[in-house]
């Protein structure tokens, strides 16, 4: 049974977003598109199987996610200089134990932030101490997609 904020918080992103509920949301980063709804579930970029017409190459009559995020990213008027920077940034792996949790109260405690032994070494630990955390992408940078090309 979910909790009333789950609850809330599914009501406003599944309509708006098409949220998977995955508890880690990264609306912000990903031209508020979700990188979950890709059927590969990637949420660092497109595969290698993107179509020529931005179609998806195991639904081929579905956009690929990624090619609409980054769209989004350039496109969406109210979206933050900031949060459009953030579509180069590398994402950590996905905890499927959050799956249906509230991605909100993830952030306010800081669990969406934990990380599993051996990313950036090892783990991260969800200390209220530690807050605010840099970007993966502070770490690593930002990487090369397609759309995004490493600048000289």
């Amino acid at each position: 049974m979910t909790d009333l904020l789950t609850r809330v918080e599914d009501a406003v992103k599944i309509p708006l977003w098409d949220c998977r509920t995955c508890g880690q949301c990264v609306l912000h980063s990903t031209g508020m598109t979700c990188p979950m709804t890709c059927p590969k579930t990637l949420r660092n970029g497109p595969c290698g199987g993107v179509r020529e017409d931005g179609g998806c190459e195991v639904k081929p009559e579905m956009r690929c996610v990624w090619v609409k995020a980054e769209a989004r990213s350039r496109t969406l008027p109210l979206l933050p200089r900031k949060w459009r920077d953030e579509i180069n940034h590398l994402r950590p792996p996905v905890d499927n134990q959050l799956e249906r949790t509230s991605s909100w109260r993830n952030l306010l405690t800081g669990r969406d932030r934990v990380t599993p032994v051996g990313w950036q070494g090892e783990a991260t630990r969800a200390d209220p101490v530690d807050w605010p955390r840099p970007s993966m992408g502070e770490f690593e940078g930002p990487f090369t997609t397609p759309f995004h090309p490493r600048e000289a």
